[in-house]
C-alpha cells in the first residue's frame, strides 16, 4: 500500500516543523520536503512524485494562490490545502484560492483554553482532511488503510412526484469542497425562489461570514449569517455561524432561526441534521434537502426524516464531489430522489420552484 507522498510548504520554519510533528507518526503519510515559498514548491511538485501539499497563503517571492495558478500553468496534479489565518482578510484569500484549485483548507491553530498543542490541533484538522481526499480512513493501528474500490452504483429509482411537489423551505449540507460547489451552484439560482434558503456549511466562525457574502454575490439575493430569533424569509440566504448549530422552530407563518452551541453531532457544529430535522418537522413534505461533499454522513439521518415525511432529497453526484462521503451516505441509504453536479442541481431547484427561465434542462 503507497504511502501519501506530502510536500510542507510555509515560510515560517516554526510552522514546518509544527505540521512535520503532527504527521509524523501517521502511517499512511510520507513527508517527502519542505519548501519555504512557493517558486520551490512548484519545482519539487514539477519534478517530483507528490501527492498532496499543505500550502500556505502569505508567503514571499510567490504566494499561495500565486502558487496554485502557476501550479495550473505546469499541469502539477498535487492536491493543495491552504493553511489560513483566522481572519476577515485571511478568510477572503482562501476562498480565491479555493477558486483558483485548492481543495480544502485549515486555520492554522490559535491559543486557547484548550491542552492541546499546536501540532495536536493540526493533526486533528488536517489528518482527516489528507486521508479522505485519498479515499482512506484513520489508522487506529500500525496498518495503513486501503483505498476504498470504486463502486458501480445502480441507477437509483425515487417514488416522489415532481410535478406535485411544492417546496416551502430549502436546507443545504456541505463540508469538504463545499464552498466551490455551494458558489457553482448559487451563481445558476439567480431567480427568486418562493422559499428561505438555510445553510450548514462545516466551516470556522469569520469564514462563514465571507461565504454568506460570497454567495449573495453569486445569486444576487440577500445571503448573511444567521441571526438567533431571526425569522426566516422567502428569497434569502442564511449560513449557519461557524461554531453554531442552527434550527428552525415556530410554525410555516413565523419560522424562526435558532443557534445554538449544543454538543457536537457527527464531530461537527453547524450540524446539518439539526437542520434538516427541524425544517422537516414544520414543513413536513414540502422539506426540499440538498447534500453536498463532503467527509462524513452528516445530513444522512436528516435526509432520512425528511424522505420519511414524503420530503423531496437531493444530492452531488459521486462524479463532481472532493469527497462523495456525505451525499454517498445518504445514497447508500436510498434517501433521496435526485442526483447531479451542483449546476444540475440548481436547475432542477428552479424547475421545482416553477421559476421560469430559458435554458432550464432539468
Amino acid at each position: 500500500m503507497n504511502k501519501i507522498r506530502l510536500l510542507i510548504v510555509d515560510d515560517s520554519v516554526l510552522f514546518r516543523s509544527q505540521i512535520q510533528l503532527a504527521l509524523k507518526d501517521c502511517p499512511d503519510i510520507e513527508i517527502v520536503g519542505a519548501a519555504s515559498n512557493g517558486k520551490i514548491a512548484c519545482d519539487k511538485m514539477t519534478h517530483g512524485d507528490i501527492d498532496v501539499c499543505t500550502l500556505d497563503i502569505e508567503m514571499p517571492e510567490m504566494d499561495g494562490i500565486q502558487t496554485l495558478k502557476e501550479m495550473k500553468n505546469r499541469g502539477v496534479k498535487t492536491k493543495a490545502i491552504m493553511f489560513s489565518s483566522q481572519s476577515k482578510a485571511g478568510a477572503e484569500k482562501t476562498f480565491e484560492a479555493m477558486k483558483c484549485g485548492a481543495y480544502d483548507f485549515c486555520p492554522k491553530p490559535m491559543p486557547d483554553d484548550s491542552k492541546l498543542s499546536p501540532a495536536d490541533k493540526i493533526r486533528d484538522a488536517l489528518l482527516p482532511k489528507i486521508l479522505a481526499l485519498f479515499g482512506r480512513k484513520e489508522s487506529t493501528s500500525t496498518v495503513s488503510q486501503t483505498v476504498t474500490p470504486t463502486i458501480v452504483r445502480p441507477a437509483h429509482k425515487s417514488n416522489l412526484l415532481w410535478e406535485s411537489f411544492r417546496p416551502e423551505v430549502l436546507v443545504i449540507a456541505s463540508s469538504t469542497g463545499g464552498p466551490n460547489a455551494l458558489f457553482d451552484f448559487f451563481s445558476q439560482l439567480k431567480e427568486p425562489v418562493p422559499f428561505p434558503i438555510l445553510v450548514a456549511q462545516h466551516m470556522p466562525p469569520v469564514f462563514t461570514t465571507s461565504l454568506a457574502e460570497r454567495i449573495g454575490s453569486a445569486c444576487g439575493k440577500v445571503s448573511r449569517e444567521a441571526v438567533h430569533g431571526e425569522i426566516a424569509k422567502p428569497n434569502q440566504v442564511y449560513v449557519a455561524p461557524g461554531n453554531f448549530h442552527m434550527k428552525l422552530i415556530g410554525d410555516k407563518n413565523a419560522p424562526m432561526i435558532s443557534l445554538d452551541q449544543g454538543p457536537q453531532r457527527n464531530f461537527v457544529r453547524p450540524c446539518a441534521d439539526f437542520l434538516f430535522e427541524s425544517a422537516a418537522k414544520i414543513y413536513t413534505r414540502n422539506t426540499f434537502g440538498i447534500v453536498f461533499t463532503g467527509m462524513g454522513r452528516d445530513g444522512a439521518d436528516g435526509c432520512a426524516v425528511i424522505k420519511a415525511l414524503n420530503g423531496a432529497v437531493m444530492i452531488q453526484n459521486e462524479g463532481s464531489c472532493v469527497v462523495f462521503g456525505m451525499p454517498g451516505a445518504v445514497y447508500e441509504s436510498g434517501n433521496y430522489d435526485y442526483q447531479g453536479t451542483p449546476v444540475d442541481l440548481a436547475n432542477k431547484t428552479l424547475v421545482t420552484a416553477k421559476v421560469k427561465r430559458a435554458g432550464n434542462v432539468a
